[in-house]
């Protein structure tokens, strides 16, 4: 027997937002308040009517009240009206067809015809009357799938856990999870049913404290990671080094992050050089900072352990600079010329590069504080190369912020309703000086020193809406509302290769074509995390993971380009984060996979497998290369041994216990023995910098748990 719909005793005459809001409407079509607003304004029309008194069950009455759905239908409204809950710059229509219909949806078939599906559930749906289950509704693919109820709020070391650790919690990842925390939780007792398996639980516990034991020392010798270490100083490189290590800036970084006007920055480099006992340590801390970051493309810093000390001290020079309330040269362009530079830095060379977005929040309200986020035609007048420069660092500071908000799983510290700034000028630098009354500004689809910054700011507006959708605190995602954010940043995507086509003279560089797509693309991968994950049981979801599994192999295997790839091996922070949400996602894909050829046996086994088990082991490979660059973290190294003995007994159908702890153990040794040898090196540097303090018999419970790659042993206090 059908149950007749429940009655709203006062029906809702106010519009969804105005309800959203919790604001009072006027009713009126459109209301005030979205016209304030300016965003679509959508009433929510009910479908059931209540059965008329004295009629039969077949016939209803016109009605002026409108019920609300019944509870196992509810969504709030429509889902044509769905996709208007997330934010206003998403498009707001009737339906799905037309939220995407005044977007340049690209002519990929599999997207194509997903949208064709999806429209046709929706028609489909308005057909059904309310009995019609859930499953067979369009309100079922539109319904949310991650609100702040379905959300785990974990606290690991104080911190809210990043989007790397989330997806790293999945099931398929069991077994390795399971390993591991037999592992730590073992001291002593028999932690397994079979006596080989708890023998080397045992020798895993003991190598990951020895392993955290060699970092500690390691990070010990660093400048600012022990109070017995002296002040860090600041002593120059040689001239012919510095000038090296600043063209390769140049040559890189600075097409990418457009903060100098570059014949302007050259003349205070040779004035700086000329006389540096005369310099303001503002002009001396930028220099440095410019050579620092370029030297993470060059071998030197590599071959040069004294070298690579010295950019440490460079970078925390700076940062205490940038520390001192009293330092009134702060508030002004050069000081947060300083302050972006040394954000870059600290991810670059993992100096507290996990917590950006602390420093990027500070570098945003420090900018505002000095009028940054007001156009200059707003300001008193100015140079045009004034204004120019201030254009360019305020983008520069919105792409640093965008980026250190998906990599801590915050909330952006702007939004575009908070600034009125212009986007800068299309010139090159050598049109534009001091002296120029008027500039003239080339068309987009031409090429200049200020292109790339203006295509990762044409982006930028959809990025900071994903970044709102994924991590704001009362948001809800729909499959529409990623389908259109997939379409805009796919399509800033393929601008940018038109525009790279269209002007390949001069050349292109590498580096920029697999910096842009980096910057860019790793934002879908948490995008469509949620919906690639039911792509397995329903193939209507597959576009999401097949957007994963490309954004994923972009980050991983780039095109070609040593400079690149050397930034890749040492860098930290959104470098490291983008490595590892990428490798969670190729991750769970081959672990899926791999469950899939032992069911249909390897005449099966299809080329996308191969590949992707290619790609981890080039993931492997890079993870210990970091390891011999510097790095102090052995566990991705380990996860990645684990996954692949989890693969093998999966292939085999075999259990996985025994042959997962033993790979465990293997990598442990090989990493201990990568640290033992970076710590000799170390000591033979500088042998009054290392610290005795951490004894080989530290006790395993106490260790802290790593925030940085810590991605999937989530239960565990240990590190």
């Amino acid at each position: 027997m059908e149950l007749p719909p429940r009655r709203r005793r006062r029906p809702a005459l106010s519009c969804v937002r105005c309800r959203q809001r919790k604001t009072r409407c006027d009713r009126t079509q459109p209301c005030a308040h979205c016209v304030a607003s300016k965003v679509q304004c959508t009433y929510t029309v009910y479908s059931n009517e209540p059965p008329a008194p004295g009629s039969s069950d077949s016939t209803t009455s016109p009605s002026t009240h409108r019920p609300s759905p019944p509870p196992q239908a509810r969504v709030e409204h429509n889902a044509s009206a769905r996709i208007h809950t997330f934010d206003p710059n998403v498009s707001t229509s009737s339906s799905a067809s037309d939220a995407l219909g005044g977007l340049h949806v690209p002519a990929d078939p599999t997207l194509q015809d997903l949208l064709s599906r999806l429209q046709s559930l929706e028609a489909a749906s308005t057909a059904c009357t309310s009995a019609a289950p859930e499953s067979a509704r369009a309100e079922g693919i539109l319904v949310p799938v991650l609100t702040l109820q379905d959300s785990r709020i974990i606290l690991n070391k104080t911190r809210t856990l990043r989007w790397s650790h989330w997806m790293g919690a999945a099931l398929e990842f069991a077994p390795i999870v399971n390993c591991f925390s037999q592992a730590i939780s073992c001291n002593g007792e028999v932690t397994h049913s079979n006596g080989e398996v708890s023998v080397l639980h045992s020798q895993i516990r003991k190598l990951l404290g020895d392993c955290k034991n060699l970092a500690r020392r390691i990070k010990m010798t660093q400048p600012g990671r022990s109070l017995s270490y002296p002040e860090p100083g600041i002593t120059d490189p040689p001239k012919k080094t510095a000038d090296a290590m600043t063209g390769l800036y140049f040559e890189s970084f600075d097409i990418i992050y457009r903060l100098f006007h570059v014949p302007t920055f050259w003349t205070e480099y040779h004035e700086y050089w000329a006389h540096p006992e005369a310099a303001p340590i503002s002009s001396r801390l930028k220099i440095l900072l410019v050579v620092s970051i370029g030297s993470s493309v060059s071998p030197l810093v590599d071959a040069d352990i004294a070298f690579r000390k010295q950019v440490f001290e460079w970078v925390h020079a700076a940062h205490a600079w940038l520390s001192n309330p009293l330092e009134k040269d702060i508030l002004s362009i050069e000081g947060l010329q300083i302050y972006c530079l040394t954000i870059l830095a600290r991810q670059i060379f993992s100096i507290g590069g996990d917590f950006v977005w602390i420093s990027a929040g500070s570098l945003i309200h420090t900018a505002m504080q000095i009028g940054l986020h007001r156009d200059p035609k707003h300001l008193p007048p100015m140079s045009l190369l004034q204004a120019e420069i201030r254009r360019r660092t305020w983008a520069t500071i919105l792409e640093l912020a965008a980026q250190a908000s998906l990599d801590s799983a915050m909330p952006p510290r702007i939004s575009f309703d908070e600034f009125d700034t212009a986007p800068p000028s299309n010139v090159n630098d050598d049109d534009l000086d001091k002296s120029n009354a008027t500039i003239r500004v080339l068309p987009k689809e031409k090429r200049t020193d200020t292109s790339f910054q203006l295509l990762l700011l044409d982006s930028l507006p959809t990025r900071l809406r994903i970044l709102r959708l994924l991590n704001g605190l009362n948001t809800e995602i729909s499959y529409t509302d990623v389908l259109a954010l997939d379409a805009e940043l796919t399509n800033a995507d393929r601008a940018c290769s038109n525009f790279m086509n269209q002007n390949s003279r001069p050349a292109i560089s590498t580096f920029h074509r697999n910096s842009f797509r980096f910057l860019t693309r790793r934002f879908l991968i948490p995008l469509h995390h949620g919906f690639a994950q039911k792509a397995r049981s329903s193939p209507l979801f597959y576009y999401s993971l097949k957007s994963c599994l490309d954004a994923s192999i972009a980050i991983i295997s780039p095109e070609p380009d040593e400079g690149f790839s050397r930034l890749m091996t040492i860098a930290s922070g959104m470098f490291k984060e983008g490595i590892l949400i990428a490798c969670t996602a190729i991750s769970l894909e081959v672990v899926s996979q791999a469950e899939v050829q032992r069911l249909e046996g390897p005449i099966h086994r299809n080329a996308q497998y191969t590949d992707l088990k290619r790609i981890l082991n080039d993931i492997m490979s890079l993870s210990l290369e970091r390891m011999r660059k510097g790095e102090t973290n052995t566990k991705l190294y380990m996860f990645l041994s684990m996954l692949f003995a989890q693969i093998e007994a999966t292939e085999a159908g075999t259990s996985c216990d025994l042959i997962v702890a033993q790979a465990a153990k293997d990598s442990l040794q090989l990493s201990h023995d990568l640290l033992k040898t970076q710590f000799c090196d170390l000591s033979l540097q500088s042998p009054s910098a290392v610290s005795p303090y951490f004894g080989a018999n530290e006790e395993v419970g106490g260790f802290g748990f790593d925030i940085d790659m810590d991605f999937f042993f989530q239960t565990s206090s240990f590190s």
